[in-house]
């Protein structure tokens, strides 16, 4: 899936990079944050708390901690302020680790 909205006016996205999602390669853009690159995939969760409720991006600045994700096997990263980069793996948070991949 990729819902991206599409550019107008000149504008440009960065160079495409190659990353994990959830064990899966995706492609995203120099300058996308992880919460764009897991918009454009679809997921509106980035985690699931210790009781299975979802959480997902909701300042979007960082502040308020619920958009984590694991990155690169390290939990509890901000997907609103983490940007893309070529060869990272990201996977959505179950609790304190990544998401099963039947999640």
């Amino acid at each position: 899936m990729n819902a991206r909205l599409p550019l107008h006016g000149g504008l440009e996205r960065g160079p495409a990079v190659t990353l994990t999602l959830d064990g899966r390669p995706v492609t995203a853009y120099e300058g996308e944050s992880v919460a764009t690159l897991l918009y454009a995939e679809g997921h509106l969760a980035t985690r699931f708390t210790r009781n299975g409720e979802p959480r997902g991006v909701y300042c979007g600045m960082g502040v308020c901690f619920d958009c984590l994700v694991v990155v690169d096997g390290i939990p509890n990263t901000r997907a609103c302020v983490t940007w893309v980069r070529e060869g990272m793996a990201v996977s959505r948070q179950d609790g304190f680790a990544p998401l099963r991949e039947d999640g």
